[in-house]
């Protein structure tokens, strides 16, 4: 065997000794060689192993490296596209600026290469995956093209040799047929084995795909070889089939070939059972044959096929599915697939597959290959049915259509190669027909109108494949290629199709029919309508606007024509299957008109657009009156839905009603439904129209003059709301112009003022709530580039601000003045809303625009607004307010409102008037003849005269005949009346038509009888009908209606019954307006007749009714000089009204009810504002809003008079008193673990945050490093115990506390703390962690801290300066230090300061509290105690601004608790007595040179004074003194201690000049020496600091090098006197506000805020009186400060020999701790980049420290600059996630983190955490959490300042409300 010899040799030498067999001529041999080879190696039953990979390279490479191979192929790579391709949640880039399809997108390489300043892009997380267009031409512009791909690289690549691919072409091929042959054994159909199985085959294969996948990257040279082989049909044929002895390949290639019988659309069985054309179908036996659109189906229960009926089983109750036939012209689309080459049978397996990821990225990496890209989309397209028909079994059915799509939208977009595959693949019968067969899966009987002969289809909302949108990839693709306009002519050119779409259509016409539940609540609320709407958007609408953008020119009118024909033969057939008639089905309410909606928007895009004539593609009248009544019934159900009509369906169906109205879905549903009632109301007898509307909307009942009738539809309340919906109505069908004549930018421009008059809108907001054309190559919004024009025209931006309770706001948009003013229109507005709330809130801010603009105060009424004028076509609609029907209304309404009858209200009045006055606005043309009067009996025009408005607001109407009930006032009036004149009641009931009336006054009717005036709605709408009928059909009698008999009226046992009345009136319209005035304004005659003279419409355009009467009366008069004269009439008459009978005593009920509310609103609105004004005035004194208030705001009682004792307030049980020792008091506190001190760094500028790898920080330069190095150096050389008090700690992790101020007793605050323990509630803190909020100010808090009994500030007596010496002080100070701890007695009071102890304790972390070398010890706990006093002074010393005369935060002094948490901390740290033998206090007062003799040579020293940190040695002395102490002690111990930090400055000063000039300084000081005073002088003093410390041998010698390269400047006089201040400040800073906090003095105040060095030392000084009396005129000189109680020289000697004790010893290395420098800057965050991009672009895919994978979700800490994962399982330690680790250890448990991701920043404190917002905005000031719109973003100071404020001020709990646990998982 060659074979076997050839596998024992090694791979490289082999491949090299076959290649040059094949070079040869004659290469039989090598071929044979190579075959068996291949053969043994590529043995698909060995199954996928690593070593036939291995010797695949090998032999590719033919005897090189398979690395070097690959780097020799790519360089002859020619390819143009970059073609890189990426799968979901990759990042990558839109540019609409260069795009020419909607979905071109760009890596982030080709993005940042290329130029796109200015252009309109985004950044966005690819959902389906996708490919990088970048050198595509076809998709986007070449301008776009990144510097890499701008060039045509394929002209100066070389040729590729021919012998380099050589082995490939002959590896490949067997390799590729290894693949297939494996996935063709591994599957088995789905029923038979779990879906597992499939992904173990797919893994398996994994690294051969994977190898295809690298040898794609190689570029075009291997590309085309690739191409080759895939497409190359011969090859195919030879390998396929398998050799003849090979069983393996035999058996599956069978498997293959029964893969391939079930891939037809329709299965074997079926067509069987049918007949190729019609498969069977599986209705309900006997259901009768159903036919649609010529398809005939026989009707037979199908069993074959299981997975189509799973209905069958269950149970009856289901709606059986109806199955129809498909009816197509093409058969070869439903037949089995037949492959032909490789690339087919891939294609095939990896549907079968479900799309496997890796094969997907397979097939599209090799796109940029032209050749393959058409073979591939060909194969795609075959393949294309059967792909839907796996889908739709697939049990991922989501990841699936992702998959697909990511394929199909890189095949769609290119315009040529769509075209291509449509003309010669039929890709839109497919598509079709494929779309057919999906929904005809789950079609269902439509059940409306004729609920049992109903032969209409729809599909069923709540089958899967709607529910779960599992047809969206194909209506993607269809509207993807709809878009090109080729293929959309050849769509609208094509008829058959047109009508199998039109059939399409109609599966959705009436879907998911409501039913009114009248009796029982539903007990499921169904929530299909997501899917209905979502399928008539997706699947109907967007392939409609795909279609509407190509019929734009006159040229393409003959589409636009065959669209509506087809369009109106399927209403026509939708109307006959439903059984239609003229009336609508009660109760019934579908929102799915998609047939509809077609209709209408061709109309109104060929009106527009194309210039064709309306009436050419109307109808006729019959059935434009169809038409018109399911679009009407939608509105007329709205109105029933906001009147709560269908309450009991639940809340979905006002959900319904919102999505309707709502931006996605207004455009393609309410408006097209509104403008065809245009259409049909300008075409259909206005009458006929006016009275359907009020019929529909169930009001014709209330339309009466009488005061009282019966509704036989409605409930009493929602006959107020249906009629107003009904006016409503009226008025935005004559005013609204979207459809009729308003151009692209005035629909633009009244569409964003609609809604920023609603509510201020933030850019990104407004571009969603303005509907947009839905069809996607239109861009954004209808004229996209005018957006931002138009915006800045209507609005004006208000940027970001940030309000002081901490809530962010967003940038806004809110309407200019001149809008509020011209433009703002209600009608619009009232259309746009999809809450009520919205219209207004409009309201709302359009009154107080006319209140701060003076206009008018009171209450306006919606302002009235003129319209663009009408397009010509719809002059008609003009007639609607010019019918007799209408007039008659408005007159009926006009006459009850002034009458007062019930169910009218504001809102009716003032749509009567706009509908008069849009009247008046808009006037028929009075050319034509009045239409010849009709004599029939009650024909109503005996009401007016003619049709104009104009003529019929004067016309006077004297009696009126009304149907009223017999208990009505008016019939007990006119019995009255009969009595008084002794005549017979008369009992002539004459049967008129219920309905239409009116109220009267006088007797004897008989007389009245002939002018009586009857009217009735419905009677009129039947008789216009019947006209239209007749005109159309001339059979006179068809089935004529009788005329309605008032018995349909009448409820069975029904209440009184009615009787017929005449009702005297006498009043016109314009009358009735008159007095409507004298009635709103309360004045008898409010209009004078001199009023008329001098009116001026302009004034009145804002206003509340009066105003709108007085504008109509205006018009009126002005447009006719009849009216003017009546209406002088009228004003001249004046005559009182007559005030409204209360006779009934529903009117009186109702009219108190309106006072009743009036009063119980005022009486609301009283208790609010008083409510109001608590609330605020409680604000300003309790929350922490920056407010300058006096300083001493938190030093509790210090307003007290001096000598009581201070009264405390307990806020639970409200009592006030003293705290005492049974009974303490405690203040509110919040105890937080805080690093913020320990970041300090020494520089003012902040450290900036790295992106890019040579940025980095280090964090050893931090306040907080530099003491922890400073602690450790001195325990390497010094005893443990004087260590631990030489330094402070807590500088990480020390305790900060602070207050609100409130106090409690503290049994009460235990009873609080149960009673939140036994609450359930769920809050945000955890009462077992002691957490609280104070139950005043709901401030967060987590303990009480006790406060002394006693006085809360000392008396004078403590104050009193003394005249003693300094030596008595430090003598009585010195025996003050020696009093023993006097243990306290046990005690309420001193248990609670033990527990508050403990509470301090378990705040913070261990580490942070043992830092001596045998934790737990005295000395450790010591330490801790004085720290935590030093950590509050440092931090509060830092929110006032780093020193105290700048008059710091205010705000920071109500925190602070500093005088009662020194109480408690003395009394704890009482408790250890110093040993007076190592007491730090004779060290300082008194020369002791005996004890440095005694060192044992095993005892380490003592830490030198020198090295000692001043401020710890104040807070212990003053801790350890007998509290309270006197003021004189204190000051004394300031001023040793300043002596001491003086000599520290001196020393460190020293150190830090060049030898020279060491020298020089110590002879100037000798030299002064002798002086008096010398020992104030600093120069004297420095000297002998010198020349004591050269006497230690290292001090100056180590640092000397360093020391000459720092200090380059010569020390003058001045330059030292300001360091040795500035050395000394921190230190006087300190004991300031101690002095401050413990005797109420006040903080010396500064009027200048930036305060230079000199002046604060001089103001502190005086503050402590440390300042002699020695104060020279100008500058303050340190050295006068320093008081010394015995000789300076000699106990600088002292210090001094301390130091130089150790450079003998072996401890000489710690003489470095000299060196010091107290000065820290304020803590900052990280400097953040400007552009956010900078950040997301090297953080999002950096790889993680610990586990080297890109985190899913990165963050950042904005402290410290870490790079940590959120939620990061691989970094968890002991199931902490990494995010809380951290805090822990940079915060002490608080951290700041920025998530990459989203841009947003959450904060963790302790156990809980919350989302803080972003500090990054886009343009418009917007926030863009996780980076969903992807728009540039940038830094926004002013938000990242307040960040910062609050880290360092500790107030993230009371600022941030919502926060959650994070259970350590973040």
């Amino acid at each position: 065997m060659m074979a076997a010899s050839l596998l024992r040799r090694d791979k490289k030498s082999t491949a090299a000794h076959l290649k040059a067999d094949l070079k040869r001529t004659d290469n039989s041999s090598g071929l044979r060689q190579l075959q068996e080879l291949l053969d043994s190696v590529l043995n698909p039953e060995r199954g996928s192993d690593p070593e036939a990979l291995e010797w695949c390279k090998w032999l590719l490479a033919g005897g090189d490296g398979f690395d070097e191979f690959c780097r020799t192929v790519r360089s002859y790579d020619n390819a143009t596209l970059c073609g890189l391709v990426w799968t979901a949640n990759f990042v990558a880039y839109r540019c609409r600026t260069c795009g020419i399809s909607p979905c071109m997108s760009l890596c982030a390489e080709c993005f940042n290469n290329g130029d796109h300043t200015g252009h309109d892009f985004n950044m966005f997380r690819s959902q389906a995956g996708g490919a990088c267009d970048c050198g595509d031409g076809n998709v986007m512009r070449e301008s776009g093209f990144c510097s890499r791909h701008r060039l045509k690289t394929g002209e100066n690549v070389p040729s590729v040799p021919r012998d380099l691919l050589l082995m490939s072409e002959m590896v490949l091929p067997r390799f590729i047929i290894t693949i297939i042959q494996y996935l063709r054994d591994g599957y088995t159909e789905p029923e038979s084995a779990a879906d597992r199985d499939l992904q173990k085959v797919l893994q398996q294969l994994e690294p051969h795909i994977s190898f295809l996948e690298e040898l794609t990257k190689m570029g075009g040279a291997m590309r085309t070889v690739l191409t080759k082989i895939l497409t190359n049909q011969q090859t195919f044929k030879e390998l396929s089939m398998g050799q003849e002895e090979n069983v393996y390949a035999k058996r599956n290639y069978e498997k293959y070939l029964s893969a391939l019988k079930s891939s037809g659309l329709v299965s074997v069985e079926e067509k069987g059972a049918g007949g190729a054309g019609a498969g069977a179908t599986d209705t309900p036996a006997g259901a009768g044959a159903l036919s649609l659109l010529g398809a005939t189906a026989a009707a037979s229960l199908e069993d074959s096929n299981k997975e189509e009926d799973q209905d069958g089983l269950q149970g009856v109750g289901q709606r059986k599915r109806v199955k129809l036939s498909s009816s197509t012209k093409d058969p070869s689309i439903m037949d089995t697939l037949k492959h032909k080459c490789f690339l087919e049978e891939l294609l095939f397996w990896t549907i079968k597959y479900e799309f496997p990821q890796k094969m997907v990225t397979f097939l599209l990496n090799m796109l940029p290959d032209q050749d393959y890209k058409i073979t591939f989309t060909k194969t795609f397209v075959q393949h294309y049915a059967f792909i839907m028909k796996t889908l739709m079994k697939s049990h991922e059915s989501d990841t699936m259509s992702n998959r697909i799509v990511h394929i199909s939208v890189q095949l769609f977009s290119n315009e040529e190669l769509a075209r291509h595959v449509t003309e010669e693949c039929q890709l839109l019968d497919i598509m079709v027909t494929v779309l057919l067969y999906m929904m005809e899966s789950c079609l269902i009987k439509s059940e409306l109108q004729d609920e049992e002969n109903n032969r209409h289809v729809v599909v069923n909302c709540g089958e899967a494949l709607l529910k779960n949108n599992t047809y969206w990839p194909l209506v993607s693709d269809f509207i993807n290629i709809l878009s090109h306009q080729s293929v959309a002519k050849r769509f609208l050119e094509d008829h058959s199709l047109l009508l199998l779409w039109m059939s399409f259509v109609s599966f959705f016409q009436g879907m998911n029919l409501n039913k009114r539940e009248l009796n029982e609540h539903v007990e499921f609320e169904s929530q299909t309508y997501y899917a209905a709407f979502a399928a008539e958007l997706e699947a109907c609408a967007q392939p409609m606007w795909g279609l509407l953008t190509h019929c734009k020119v006159k040229e393409t009118q003959e589409y636009t024509k065959t669209v509506v024909r087809y369009c109106l033969e399927t209403l026509q057939m939708w109307f006959d299957a439903i059984g239609f008639v003229d009336e609508p089905s009660l109760n019934q309410l579908t929102f799915h008109l998609p047939l509809h909606r077609y209709y209408a928007m061709f109309l109104s895009k060929g009106v527009k657009c194309q210039g064709l004539d309306l009436d050419s593609l109307l109808p006729d009248q019959e059935m434009l009156m169809k038409i018109m009544v399911h679009p009407l019934q939608i509105q007329a159900s709205l109105s029933e839905i906001h009147s709560n009509m269908w309450v009991r369906n639940g809340l979905q169906i006002k959900g319904q009603a919102m999505t309707y109205v709502q931006s996605h879905f207004c455009n393609s549903m309410i408006d097209p439904d509104i403008y065809l009632l245009q259409v049909c109301a300008s075409r259909l007898d206005p009458d006929y129209f006016i009275s359907s509307v009020f019929e529909r909307f169930k009001v014709v009942d209330l339309l009466t003059m009488a005061s009282q009738h019966q509704n036989a539809v409605l409930d009493s309340e929602q006959e107020r709301p249906m009629l107003e919906g009904a006016l409503t109505f009226l008025v935005i069908l004559s005013s609204l112009r979207i459809h009729l004549g308003m151009s692209d930018d005035e629909i633009l421009r009244a569409e964003m003022v609609s809604q920023l008059c609603m509510n201020d809108r933030t850019h990104s907001s407004l571009l969603d709530l303005i509907p947009e054309n839905p069809n996607p190559k239109s861009g954004v919004v209808p004229g996209s580039c005018s957006f931002e024009e138009m915006l800045s025209a209507v609005a004006d931006f208000k940027a970001p601000v940030f309000e002081p309770g901490g809530s962010m706001q967003q940038g806004m948009y809110t309407p200019k003045a001149e809008v509020w003013e011209k433009e703002f229109d209600p009608i619009m507005v009232i259309l746009r809303t999809v809450y009520r709330r919205d219209v207004q809130s409009a309201m709302d801010r359009y009154a107080a625009f006319l209140k701060q603009s003076g206009v008018h105060t009171g209450n306006p009424w919606p302002p009235y607004k003129e319209r663009t004028p009408l397009h010509p076509c719809y002059k008609g609609l003009v007639r609607l307010l010019h019918c007799k029907t209408l007039h008659i209304v408005i007159f009926t309404l006009l006459y009850k409102i002034w009458m007062d009858h019930q169910n009218m209200s504001e809102h009716v009045l003032c749509m009567v008037l706009y509908l008069i006055e849009l009247g008046l606005d808009n006037q028929v043309q009075d050319d034509k003849v009045e239409e010849e009067p009709c004599i029939e009996e009650h024909c109503h025009d005996s009401w007016f005269p003619g049709t104009s408005l104009l003529s019929n607001l004067h016309h006077v109407i004297n009696f009126v005949r009304v149907r009223v009930p017999e208990t009505a006032p008016e019939v007990e009036r006119k019995r009255e009346r009969e009595r008084e004149r002794e005549t017979p009641p008369s009992t002539s009931s004459e049967s008129t038509t219920f309905g239409q009336s009116s109220r009267r006054l006088t007797g004897n009717w008989r007389e009245n009888l002939r002018e009586a005036q009857v009217f009735s709605l419905v009677a009129e709408r039947r008789r216009k009908f019947q006209e239209i009928i007749n005109r159309s059909n001339h059979e006179a009698s068809q089935a004529v209606r009788p005329k309605s008999s008032s018995s349909r009226w009448l409820p069975p046992g029904s209440p009184p019954q009615l009787v017929t009345e005449i009702l005297e009136i006498r009043e016109s319209m314009l009358s009735l307006l008159v007095k409507l005035h004298q009635k709103l304004s309360a004045k008898q005659n409010s209009l004078s007749l001199s009023w008329l003279a001098e009116v001026d419409p302009a004034h009145h355009a804002h206003g509340d009714g009066l105003t709108a009467i007085e504008r109509i009366l205006a018009k009126a008069s002005a447009r006719s000089r009849h009216s003017k004269r009546c209406l002088q009439e009228i004003c001249g008459k004046v005559c009182p009204p007559i005030p409204p009978k209360k006779n009934s005593p529903g009117d009186k009920k109702s009219m108190d009810k309106e006072e009743r509310r009036q009063r119980a609103r005022e009486r609301q609105q009283k208790l609010l504002a008083e409510f109001a004004s608590r609330q605020k005035s409680f604000m300003e004194t309790a929350m922490d809003v920056e407010s300058p208030e006096t300083d001493a705001v938190m030093d509790v009682g210090s307003a007290e008079p001096l000598d009581s004792e201070v009264l405390y307030d307990c806020v639970i049980c409200g009592q006030s008193g003293p705290s005492t020792e049974d009974r303490p008091t405690g203040l509110v506190v919040l105890l937080q673990a805080s690093s913020v001190l320990g970041h300090r760094c020494r520089s003012d500028t902040p450290k900036r945050l790295p992106t890019t790898d040579e940025e980095h920080i280090y964090p050893e330069d931090t306040c907080g490093a530099t003491n922890d190095v400073r602690l450790s150096l001195m325990q390497r050389y010094f005893k443990d115990s004087s260590c631990l008090q030489s330094v402070s700690v807590g500088w990480d992790g020390g305790v900060y506390v602070q207050t609100c101020g409130h106090t409690l007793h503290i049994d009460c605050h235990k009873s609080y703390m149960e009673s939140l323990r036994n609450d359930q509630v769920l809050q945000g803190f955890s009462v077992d962690k002691g957490e609280f909020t104070c139950p005043l100010c709901r401030q967060f808090a987590n303990s009480v801290l006790p406060c002394r009994p006693g006085r809360g500030i000392e008396t004078p007596a403590w104050h009193a300066p003394s005249n003693k010496s300094m030596s008595t002080l430090v003598k009585e100070v010195e025996d003050l230090q020696e009093q023993l701890g006097i243990f306290p007695a046990e005690s309420n009071l001193s248990k609670e300061m033990e527990s508050v102890i403990k509470d301090i304790k378990n705040t913070t972390q261990k580490k942070y509290m043992d830092y001596g070398k045998n934790p737990g010890s005295p000395d450790n706990d010591f330490l801790f105690m004085y720290s935590v006093a030093r950590t509050n002074l440092e931090l509060e010393l830092v929110h006032r601004g780093g020193n105290l005369c700048s008059g710091g935060a205010s705000a920071a002094a109500k925190r602070s608790c500093l005088n009662q948490l020194f109480h408690v901390l003395a009394m704890h740290m009482r408790l250890y007595s110093i040993d007076s033998a190592y007491n730090p206090w004779t060290r300082l007062t008194q020369s002791t040179y005996s004890r440095e003799t005694e060192f044992c040579d095993d005892e380490r020293p003592e830490v030198p004074m020198l090295f000692r940190d001043v401020p710890s040695l104040l807070i212990i002395f003053i801790l350890t003194m007998p509290q309270p102490l006197r003021k004189e002690h204190f000051t004394c111990v300031v001023k040793v201690l300043y002596s001491l930090q003086y000599t520290q400055a001196l020393a460190a000063l020293s150190i830090r000049f060049s030898r020279e000039e060491r020298l020089a300084w110590s002879n100037t000081g000798a030299a002064k020496k002798n002086m008096p005073n010398s020992d104030k002088s600093w120069e004297s003093l420095l000297g002998h600091v010198i020349s004591e410390l050269t006497k230690a041998k290292d001090v100056y010698d180590t640092n000397s090098e360093e020391a000459l390269m720092l200090s380059s400047s010569v020390w003058s006089p001045q330059s030292i006197e300001f360091t040795l201040q500035q050395f000394c400040l921190p230190f006087l800073r300190l004991s300031c506000l101690l002095q401050h906090h413990l005797y109420g003095d006040s903080l010396p105040g500064c009027q200048v805020h930036c305060i230079d060095v000199e002046e604060e030392f001089s103001l502190l000084t005086g503050c402590l009186s440390l300042a002699g009396s020695v104060q020279s005129s100008g500058s303050m000189s340190s050295a006068a400060c320093l008081e010394w109680n015995l000789n300076a020289f000699d106990l600088i000697n002292q210090w001094c020999s301390e130091v130089i004790a150790l450079s003998s010893s072996p401890s000489q290395q710690s003489v470095s701790l000299l060196v010091q420098d107290p000065q820290w800057a304020a803590p900052r965050l990280l400097h953040l980049p400007d552009n956010y991009n900078t950040i997301f672009q090297y953080y999002h895919r950096k790889s993680c420290t610990s586990c080297g994978k890109t985190p899913k979700d990165p963050a950042l800490c904005l402290v410290c600059g870490a790079f940590v994962c959120l939620k990061g399982h691989c970094c968890k330690q002991q199931g902490v996630c990494e995010c809380v680790l951290h805090s822990q250890h940079c915060g002490a448990a608080t951290g700041i983190f920025l998530l990459v991701n989203a841009s947003v920043i959450i904060i963790i404190r302790g156990h809980r955490f919350c989302l803080w917002g972003s500090v990054y905005l886009d343009a418009h000031g917007e926030e863009d959490r996780d980076l969903r719109r992807g728009k540039p973003l940038y830094l926004c100071e002013e938000r990242y300042r307040v960040l910062e404020q609050q880290w360092v001020s500790h107030t993230f709990d009371h600022i941030n409300k919502r926060w959650g646990p994070h259970y350590n998982g973040l």
